[in-house]
């Protein structure tokens, strides 16, 4: 039986690895166990912050937005749900690029979702006061 040379091939994996771990402070960047366990271990940490960020960056479409809607005397919650009654298919990022780029398009967007809110009926009544 012929024997098997492993040595190229070891070699290769054991580079490629301490490749990845280049930056890394102290052993983790030069010995091979080290390296290869923060190695596997950064790639967790990249895996789950690719799937947070996207949460992340929708929270953070949502602040601005109700910011700018605040302003134009609406609430994010009624400005969605009065752009949903007008039949505007606008998303998340788009409304907050256009709130903090063009304030105009956006206040144009809040006067549509308020013509299309219904009467508030939970507020208190004029008559009420009276």
């Amino acid at each position: 039986m012929a024997r098997v040379k492993r040595a190229v091939n070891a070699h290769k994996k054991r580079r490629t690895i301490l490749e990845r771990a280049e930056g890394y402070r102290g052993q983790r960047s030069r010995l091979y166990r080290k390296a290869k366990e923060q190695v596997t271990h950064s790639l967790v940490y990249a895996y789950r912050d690719r799937h947070a960020k996207k949460g992340e960056f929708r929270r953070l479409w949502i602040q601005r937005i109700n910011a700018a809607s605040r302003a134009n005397g609406l609430t994010y919650n009624r400005l969605i749900q009065g752009l949903g009654l007008a039949g505007v298919e606008v998303d998340r990022r788009i409304l907050a690029e256009l709130a903090v780029n063009e304030p105009a398009t956006f206040a144009a967007l809040v006067e549509t979702a308020k013509k299309a809110l219904p009467a508030d009926t939970s507020a208190p009544k004029a008559d009420a006061a009276a």
